[in-house]
C-alpha cells in the first residue's frame, strides 16, 4: 500500500489540511478546511489533490490506484458527520463537486451540483423535505450540468445547439411564466424526461442511475476542465503555469432552494469595485448558486435587503465575513447558503478587485491597524499593473453632461468594473476576438445578456463589457474586475437579439457596430461616443486639483511612500523635453533614456541638409543650424530635472529615417525642393535617397556606426548637451548629464564615439569656464555587447540595456514583423508571454546577466540599468532588481507602476 495521501477530509469543525497548503489542496479546499478549523458552519466533504490532477495528465487519464479506497474512506466519514448516506433511498446524501486551482479561476473550470440522484432518491428527498418540487428541481439540474459538463453537450460556439436550455426555454413559454420556480412539478418531471432523452441521442448512453458512477463521472470532468479552452486562455493571461493542476473538491449538498426561507448567494467583505467597506454582494431566495452567477435571475443586494428579509441570516453573515477578515487579513469573497435560516459556507478566497479597489483596501486595512505598509505592497494584493487603473482616462463631465442633455442616456445598471469605456458594439466574444486580430487599435464593447467562461477571449479584446443580467458578483463583473476592465452588468432595460445583432432600449434600436458608452462608476450606458478626461490622480499630480480634493490621490500617495520607503530600484523615465515635467510629478528619479533623433524631427530641413553635405566641412555647417536647436531641448530638459541625472542617447536611427523614398512619395513636392535648396539636380536628389536606403535597417548604418562615420553628428550633439549644462550650472543648477553611445558591439567603438564625446566636452568646459560633473556609457543593446562587458567596462562609465533592441537580435525576431505569429506563439504555449512586453528572462536575460557580471567585475561601481520598453512591466522590473540593477527607466505613466513592482520585490528578498 502507498504512503500517498491524496484525499483531505473536512468537516464537524476538523480537517486534515488548512490555509498553508493551496499547491496540494488548491485555494477553494485549503479554505474549506482552515474554516473548519477556525469554527465557521461548512457542510462536510474532501478534497482530491492537485498531485492526482498531474498524475491524471501524466498517465493516459487514469488515477493512481489507490484514490478508489481512499474516497471511499473518506465518503464514509463525511455519511457519518452529516447522519446520512450517499444513494440511499430512505436518508440520502447528495453531493456537489468542484474544482480548485491554488491561484484562484472564477468560472474557468467546471461544477456539477446535486449528485447522487436517481428516481428513487428523488421519490425519498421529496417526502424528507416535503417538497416535491424542491426534489424534482434539483434532479432537473443535476441532469442538465451532467450533461453538460461531464458528457460535453455545452455549446462551444455561438451556432452550437443549447440541448437542455432550448427544452427549459420552450416550457417556461409554453407555461407562461419566466423561470423555472414557477414551474409545476409535473412540468418539471416531463422536462426531466426529455433532457434524459436528449442525453441518449447525442451521446448515445442513459443518463447513469448509479450515484457512484455519477460521482465519478463529475470527478473525471472536473479534472478534464484544467485544460479547457477558456482556462488556458485564463492561466495565460495571468501566468499561471499549466503544470500546478486542479483540485476537486467534493461537498454534501445544503439547499438554498427548498423554499421561501432558504437563500443562495455570493458576498464580499468590502466592496470590490471602489474597495468602500462593508459587507455586499448578491443573493437569490429560494435558488441555488449558479442562478446568481449565471445571470438568468436578477439578484438581491444583501447590504440593501437581507437584513429585512432574513435578519438572522444576515446577521450571522455578516459576522463570519468579519471573522475571515480579521483571520485572513484580507478582503473575502465567500459563496454561501442560507438553508431554512442557517447559513452554510461553501468557500472563501481572497477576493478579486479592481485597481481602485486594490489600492483604497489595502491603505484601509493600514489604516485599521490589520496590517502593515509592507503587507499592503504585496504582489497578490496589488498587482502593480492595476495601478494603471487609477491613471487611466474618466468620462469628460462636459461631455457626458452633453450626452444627458441630448437625451443619449439609454440605461443605467451595476456599476461593476470603475472607468470609462467606448466603442463600437459586438455581441459575440468570437466576433470581438475576430476584429481585434484584424486590427489591435479597434475599440470594441462587448454587449451579452450574460457572460459565460467561454467569453473570456472576446473580454480580454474588449474595452469594456455591457450585460443585460447579472448582478456585481456575476461572471461579467467578477473577470471584468481582475481585468481591470469597464463593466456595467444587470442592465434590464436591454433587450438584446443576438440572431438580429441588436440591442433595443425603448425606441432605440443599436446594432453591431454602433458606437456606445459605459460608465464604471455610475453604471450609466450612453448611445454613442462621449470624450475622456484625466483620472483624479492625474489632476492632482498635475496641479490641476487639490490633494485636500481627491481621497483617490490621498490613499494613492500613502501607497506610494510606503513603495518608495522600500525598494531599491531607482526608476526613472524615458522622456524628453516635452514630456518631462510629467515624469517628474509621476515620481521620476531621473531620465533614463531620452531619444535625441526625437528632436531632428522638428528641424528636417537643417537634417537634410547635413544629409547632403558630401564633405565634413558642409556637414560641420549644417549640423551648426541644428546646435541651437539641440541645446535648447537639452537645456528645458535638464532645467525640468533638477539635479537628476539624465541619460541622453545620442543619434540612433538610421539616415533614411529623414529622408526616403517614403517621404518623396508622400510628397512630389519634395524633391523639387531639395534640389533647389541644395543646388543638386533632381537625379542627385533620387541618387542620395537610394543611397541611404537599406535592406534590413534595424542592423544596418545605425547607432555609432553613424557616429564613427560621420563624427561630426557626434560631436555637434556632445556640444549641444555640455553647453546647455553648463548655461545652467552657472544659474547654480547641479545637472547630471550621462551620454550614452548606442549599439557599441565592440570596445572599439565605443572608444572612437566616447573619445569625441570627452574631446569636445573638454574643449566646452574650457570655453564656457565651469566644471560639470558628466560621465559617458553605452547602451547594451546587441549580444556581442553583453558578451564582451569586460571589456567594454574599460571606458564606459555606466551601462544601459536596451532590451528591445537587444531582445531583436539575440531571437532574430523583428518587433515590427512578429505580430504574424506571436499571437499564434502564445496560444501554442511556444513562448510563455510576449518577449517584447516581458523579458525572455531564460534567454535574453541570460545576456543581461552575462553584462552584469562582466561590467562589474572590471569596474565595481559599474551604474547599470534598463530603458528598453520592457522596465515598466511588473515581472521585468523583478527580474531587473534580482540581477542587481541600479535603476529601471520607462514611459512617464508606466512609473508609479515600476515604483510599486520595485517595492514588491525588495520585500520578497
Amino acid at each position: 500500500m502507498s504512503d500517498n495521501k491524496y484525499v483531505y477530509y473536512f468537516g464537524g469543525g476538523e480537517a486534515d489540511g488548512n490555509t498553508t497548503m493551496k499547491p496540494l489542496l488548491g485555494g477553494k479546499g485549503a479554505n474549506l478546511a482552515e474554516m473548519n478549523n477556525i469554527g465557521l458552519p461548512v457542510p462536510a466533504g474532501f478534497t482530491i489533490t492537485t498531485e492526482v490532477c498531474t498524475y491524471y495528465y501524466d498517465n493516459n487519464r487514469n488515477y493512481p490506484p489507490e484514490l478508489v479506497d481512499q474516497v471511499n474512506a473518506s465518503l464514509a466519514k463525511v455519511e457519518e458527520t452529516m447522519g446520512a448516506k450517499f444513494g440511499d433511498a430512505t436518508n440520502p446524501l447528495l453531493f456537489s463537486c468542484r474544482s480548485g486551482a491554488r491561484e484562484s479561476m472564477p468560472g474557468m473550470m467546471d461544477t456539477v451540483l446535486n449528485i447522487g440522484l436517481n428516481e428513487d432518491v428523488v421519490k425519498s428527498l421529496s417526502e424528507q423535505s416535503g417538497n416535491e418540487h424542491f426534489a424534482w428541481d434539483s434532479y432537473r439540474r443535476l441532469i442538465q450540468m451532467y450533461g453538460d459538463v461531464v458528457l460535453g453537450l455545452k455549446p462551444e460556439k455561438k451556432t452550437d445547439p443549447d440541448f437542455f436550455e432550448d427544452i427549459l426555454e420552450r416550457e417556461l413559454h409554453s407555461a407562461g411564466v419566466d423561470h423555472e420556480k414557477d414551474l409545476s412539478v409535473d412540468q418539471l418531471k416531463k422536462i426531466v424526461g426529455e433532457f434524459k432523452d436528449v442525453i441518449k441521442k447525442q451521446s448515445g448512453s442513459e443518463f447513469p442511475d448509479d450515484p457512484m458512477e455519477q460521482l465519478w463521472g463529475c470527478i473525471g470532468a472536473v479534472f478534464g476542465s484544467w485544460m479547457n479552452d477558456r482556462a488556458i486562455v485564463y492561466r495565460r493571461q495571468y501566468g499561471i503555469p499549466h503544470s500546478w493542476g486542479t483540485a476537486v473538491n467534493v461537498q454534501t449538498m445544503v439547499f438554498g432552494n427548498l423554499g421561501d426561507t432558504c437563500a443562495t448567494g455570493v458576498g464580499l467583505t468590502r466592496n470590490c469595485s471602489d474597495g468602500t467597506p462593508g459587507f455586499c454582494g448578491d443573493y437569490l431566495i429560494n435558488a441555488q448558486g449558479e442562478d446568481v452567477v449565471a445571470g438568468t435571475r436578477k439578484p438581491e443586494r444583501v447590504e440593501e435587503t437581507l437584513k429585512d428579509v432574513m435578519p438572522e441570516a444576515f446577521e450571522q453573515l455578516d459576522n463570519i465575513g468579519k471573522t475571515l477578515e480579521q483571520h485572513y487579513k484580507e478582503v473575502q469573497d465567500i459563496e454561501f447558503t442560507v438553508q431554512d435560516g442557517k447559513v452554510w459556507m461553501l468557500q472563501t478566497r481572497n477576493a478579486k478587485r479592481t485597481g481602485f479597489a486594490a489600492v483604497r483596501i489595502a491603505v484601509d486595512l493600514v489604516n485599521e491597524g490589520l496590517i502593515t505598509p509592507q503587507e499592503a505592497l504585496q504582489k497578490k494584493r496589488i498587482p502593480a499593473d492595476d495601478l494603471n487603473q487609477l491613471l487611466q482616462p474618466i468620462f469628460d463631465p462636459a461631455d457626458k453632461e452633453k450626452a444627458e442633455k441630448e437625451e443619449r442616456l439609454l440605461a443605467k445598471g451595476i456599476n461593476a468594473g470603475p472607468g470609462a469605456a467606448t466603442g463600437q458594439i459586438v455581441f459575440h466574444a468570437s466576433d470581438a476576438e475576430e476584429k481585434w486580430n484584424a486590427d489591435n487599435d479597434v475599440q470594441l464593447v462587448l454587449v451579452r445578456k450574460e457572460t459565460s467562461p467561454e467569453d473570456l477571449r472576446g473580454m480580454k479584446v474588449a474595452k469594456g463589457i455591457l450585460t443585460a443580467f447579472g448582478g456585481a458578483s456575476s461572471h461579467a463583473a467578477l473577470v471584468s474586475r481582475q481585468m481591470g476592465k469597464t463593466c456595467v452588468c444587470g442592465c434590464a432595460a436591454l433587450n438584446i437579439n443576438y440572431e438580429e445583432g441588436t440591442v433595443t432600449v425603448g425606441e432605440t434600436v443599436l446594432k453591431e457596430g454602433d458606437w456606445i458608452s459605459i460608465d464604471g462608476f455610475s453604471g450609466e450606458v450612453f448611445e454613442g461616443k462621449i470624450e475622456t478626461s484625466p483620472s483624479e490622480v492625474m489632476e492632482v499630480l498635475m496641479g490641476n486639483k487639490k490633494p485636500e480634493e481627491s481621497e483617490t490621490y490621498g490613499r494613492y500617495a500613502q501607497l506610494m511612500t510606503w513603495a518608495d520607503e522600500n525598494r531599491r530600484l531607482k526608476v526613472r523615465a524615458n522622456a524628453e523635453a516635452d514630456d518631462a515635467e510629467a515624469a517628474v510629478k509621476l515620481g521620476a528619479e531621473g531620465v533614463g533614456l531620452c531619444r535625441t533623433e526625437h528632436m531632428f524631427f522638428d528641424h528636417l530641413d537643417e537634417i537634410r541638409e547635413m544629409i547632403f553635405a558630401t564633405k565634413p566641412e558642409d556637414r560641420a555647417k549644417a549640423l551648426a543650424k541644428l546646435l541651437p536647436f539641440q541645446r535648447d531641448d537639452f537645456t528645458h530638459l535638464f532645467k525640468t530635472m533638477g539635479d537628476r541625472p539624465v541619460t541622453i542617447r545620442l543619434l540612433d536611427p538610421p539616415l533614411h529615417e529623414f529622408l526616403s523614398e517614403h517621404h518623396m512619395h508622400d510628397d512630389p513636392e519634395l524633391g523639387p525642393k531639395l534640389a533647389k535648396a541644395f543646388d543638386v539636380s533632381p537625379e542627385e536628389v533620387r541618387r542620395r535617397v537610394e543611397e541611404l536606403a537599406e535592406t534590413n535597417p534595424m542592423l544596418g548604418h545605425r547607432g555609432c556606426r553613424l557616429g564613427i562615420v560621420f563624427s561630426e553628428i557626434t560631436a555637434m550633439q556632445a556640444r549641444a548637451i555640455m553647453e546647455a549644462a553648463c548655461g545652467l550650472k552657472k544659474e547654480g543648477i547641479d545637472v547630471h548629464p550621462e551620454i550614452m553611445i548606442p549599439l557599441a558591439g565592440f570596445k572599439t567603438e565605443f572608444d572612437n564615439q566616447a573619445d569625441v564625446v570627452r574631446e569636445t566636452a573638454t574643449k566646452v568646459l574650457e570655453e564656457q569656464g565651469v566644471e560639470v560633473s558628466y560621465s559617458v556609457g553605452t547602451m547594451i543593446e546587441i549580444p556581442r555587447a553583453a558578451l564582451t562587458a569586460d571589456e567594454i567596462a574599460e571606458n564606459a562609465e555606466f551601462f544601459s540595456f536596451g532590451t528591445n533592441d537587444l531582445t531583436q537580435t539575440t531571437l532574430g525576431m523583428s518587433r515590427d514583423d512578429y505580430k504574424g505569429f506571436i499571437g499564434y506563439y502564445l496560444e501554442n504555449d511556444i513562448v510563455p508571454a510576449d518577449p517584447f512586453q516581458t523579458v525572455d528572462q531564460t534567454g535574453v536575460g541570460k545576456l543581461m546577466k552575462i553584462g552584469v557580471e562582466g561590467g562589474r567585475s572590471t569596474r565595481s561601481d559599474l551604474k547599470i540599468g534598463i530603458c528598453g520598453e520592457h522596465g515598466g512591466d511588473p515581472k521585468s522590473v523583478f527580474f531587473c532588481h534580482e540581477i542587481g540593477l541600479d535603476y529601471v527607466s520607462c514611459s512617464p505613466r508606466r512609473i508609479p507602476i515600476a515604483r510599486l513592482a520595485a517595492a514588491q520585490q525588495a520585500l520578497e528578498g
